[in-house]
């Protein structure tokens, strides 16, 4: 059986999705039909028999689009306002499409403070426990209304490796708005190679990555995606970045495609996950 036949048995599963992934470019305004279309596959995953959470993005943008403001937030408290008043229109949204395909969606959302004490970290991971064994999603999203610069996650993939590794699933899902990891950044190099597998992350494979969010509204770069990809496969959880403009891709990796670029797990014995958080790439 080949790497990715074995993905079809992933049972406890973290999908990733980011702001760019989930809006549309021309307007910075919420994608509702690609939000439903995750959902639904989602949904269907679970019927499957398989445990979902979703880390997603877009409570800033979901703030801007309620505001009807165009551009970006400048000042910190400007980006904590607008993802107060964007959280919750994205649970809303998130909670009424899950509905529909009769699922649960629960928030949760977490401090990089909430992680680094052993007593609100365990409680966390209870929690998730929990929630997945009620057969709720929980839709994961970093506490932004009140963590500041010192205590931020600094982007999505490293929170969803580290939801990854606190609750010990065994795939993690990254969609982006790339097809997965090339040799060199595709935009500049028409001659960029793919790598459809990588087996093991070495400090060169990190040296390649180059933080490039030219975004209007994500913040993660691939050194950021390797950066997740290093606490997700030393944890034990094989990974996949994988390209969000068709979110089916999902269904695709589950049944063993090739699609995008898989990281194999190679769980590291003196794995520590604080030694993680607080690292920097």
């Amino acid at each position: 059986m080949t790497e990715r036949e074995l993905l079809k048995g992933k049972k406890r599963i973290v999908i990733k999705i980011g702001s760019s992934s989930l809006t549309h470019p021309e307007t910075g305004n919420m994608n509702l039909l690609k939000i439903e279309q995750l959902v639904r596959i989602i949904c269907d995953l679970k019927g499957e028999g398989r445990e979902v959470v979703l880390v997603s993005s877009g409570a800033m943008a979901a703030g801007r689009q309620t505001l009807g403001i165009q551009k970006r937030p400048g000042t910190l408290t400007e980006k904590q306002a607008y993802s107060a008043i964007g959280q919750a229109r994205l649970m809303m949204v998130y909670q009424r499409i899950f509905s529909e395909y009769n699922c649960i969606a629960a928030q949760v959302l977490l401090t990089k403070s909430t992680m680094t004490h052993d007593d609100s970290r365990y409680n966390a991971q209870n929690t998730f426990d929990e929630l997945l064994k009620l057969g709720a999603v929980p839709v994961v999203n970093e506490n932004d209304t009140v963590a500041t610069h010192e205590i931020q996650f600094g982007d999505n993939d490293r929170l969803s490796a580290i939801v990854a590794a606190l609750i010990g699933a065994d795939l993690l899902i990254l969609l982006s708005d790339i097809d997965g990891l090339y040799t060199d950044d595709p935009h500049r190099n028409p001659e960029a190679g793919f790598i459809h597998l990588v087996p093991e992350i070495t400090k060169e494979l990190l040296e390649m990555g180059k933080d490039s969010a030219g975004s209007d509204v994500g913040t993660g770069g691939m050194a950021a995606k390797l950066a997740a990809a290093r606490i997700a496969t030393d944890s034990g959880s094989d990974m996949v970045i994988a390209n969000a403009a068709d979110v089916s891709i999902v269904h695709d990796i589950l049944c063993g495609e090739e699609k995008g670029t898989l990281f194999l797990a190679h769980p590291n014995q003196d794995f520590d996950l604080m030694n993680y958080i607080n690292y920097r790439y």
